[in-house]
């Protein structure tokens, strides 16, 4: 039906489906070059078709059945932006959710307020870039459907700045703040990982839910520090690099991953990690798994 060489809106079509499940990324064209036979070629082999790099009716039939009929201005690459939800000037709980969603993924720093300035403005300019929306620093509803689904409903301290109360640790101190945690770990819902300890909590608003202990890994495949979140969760996770089980995964950046270890339960500290944060509290990891959500944070520090 298709096949390297062809041109016509048929291929803006094939590489509008493609793009609809992530196999094909760039601008829309006319043209079946490389990039499309590549990206044909990894949806073949993901759905057991015969790897040809060439759309017959079977891949073609496979690829219709799991997307929907792509715009025309999908097809042409035209980002038309909806009327404007929030706008520079808006005010309101809902601007306060907007700076509150941003913030959990990064492109929103400083407090949560109620007004619609040019920070605001800004940060939403970010995030409609990353994610391939018109860029208007505009809240339309394309925008805010994009913003909610990587992110979760604010709790009541990250909409309100609230800091968590120290407590003093003769009365059941064991709070985060008390307890020494990293800051970014105090507000919301974080997985907060110290390479220094060893340690590993599950903190809402600032306080420690559980503790893991953790193991990293080694000089060679060291575990990234930084801020992260949760971008999907794998219960019965094996590698395809290492071909390894990875029980109970919450990946936060590309292959490193929270997961239960039995190498870690068997030998402990006598061994590494290709990189993830190992765990060898086995029924509390599963308790975990079901307890963190996509987009929690993730705090990975020395």
């Amino acid at each position: 039906m298709l096949s390297p060489g062809d041109t016509g809106d048929k291929v803006r079509e094939l590489q509008s489906r493609l793009k609809q499940i992530e196999w094909f990324s760039g601008k829309i064209t006319d043209t079946y070059g490389d990039s499309t036979r590549a990206a044909v070629d990894g949806f073949q082999d993901k759905r057991e078709l015969e790897v040809t790099g060439v759309v017959d009716e079977k891949t073609w039939a496979a690829l219709v059945d799991m997307t929907r009929t792509p715009t025309d201005d999908e097809m042409h690459n035209r980002l038309t932006p909806g009327p404007a939800l929030y706008e520079k000037g808006s005010q309101g709980d809902e601007v306060r959710e907007v700076q509150a969603r941003l913030k959990q993924i990064g492109w929103f720093s400083g407090e949560v307020t109620d007004f619609y300035g040019d920070t605001t403005a800004a940060s939403v300019k970010g995030f409609q870039e990353k994610r391939e929306l018109p860029v208007t620093g505009e809240v339309d509803q394309r925008t805010l459907s994009s913003l909610e689904g990587m992110t979760r409903e604010p709790t009541k301290a990250e909409l309100t700045n609230e800091k968590p109360k120290k407590k003093d640790k003769k009365d059941g101190g064991s709070d985060a703040e008390a307890a020494g945690w990293d800051d970014r770990c105090l507000t919301g819902r974080a997985l907060c990982i110290s390479k220094q300890t060893s340690q590993m909590a599950w903190i809402i608003d600032g306080e420690v839910q559980s503790t893991f202990d953790v193991r990293f890994g080694s000089e060679r495949t060291p575990t990234r520090e930084g801020s992260f979140v949760v971008g999907w969760k794998s219960r019965d996770h094996v590698s395809t690099i290492y071909d390894t089980p990875m029980p109970y995964a919450m990946f936060f950046d590309g292959g490193q991953a929270v997961h239960y270890s039995a190498d870690f339960a068997a030998r402990g500290y006598n061994g590494a990690s290709h990189g993830c944060v190992n765990v060898r509290d086995k029924a509390g990891i599963k308790a975990l798994f079901d307890q963190v959500d996509v987009y929690d944070k993730v705090i990975v520090y020395s």
